[in-house]
C-alpha cells in the first residue's frame, strides 16, 4: 500500500496544461498565482451557485401551501 502511494506521488503533483501556463505567465508578470487563484475561485463558485439555486427552489416548493 505504501509502495503504491509513493509510486503515484508524481502523478498527484502534476498540473493540467492550462494551470501550468497561467502559473508561468503569472510568475513572469510578477503577480505569482493571482491569475491561478482567480481561476480556481471562478471554477469553485459555479457549482456552489447552482446548488444554492437548486436548494432555494426546493425550499420554496416545500414551503408553498399545497393546492387542492
Amino acid at each position: 500500500m505504501v509502495l503504491m502511494c509513493l509510486l503515484s506521488l508524481d502523478a498527484a503533483l502534476g498540473q493540467c496544461v492550462m494551470c501550468k501556463a497561467v502559473a508561468e505567465d503569472s510568475a513572469s508578470d510578477g503577480g505569482l498565482g493571482r491569475g491561478l487563484n482567480a481561476g480556481i475561485l471562478y471554477l469553485m463558485a459555479i457549482p456552489y451557485a447552482l446548488l444554492a439555486i437548486l436548494g432555494a427552489v426546493f425550499f420554496w416548493k416545500k414551503k408553498a401551501p399545497a393546492e387542492k
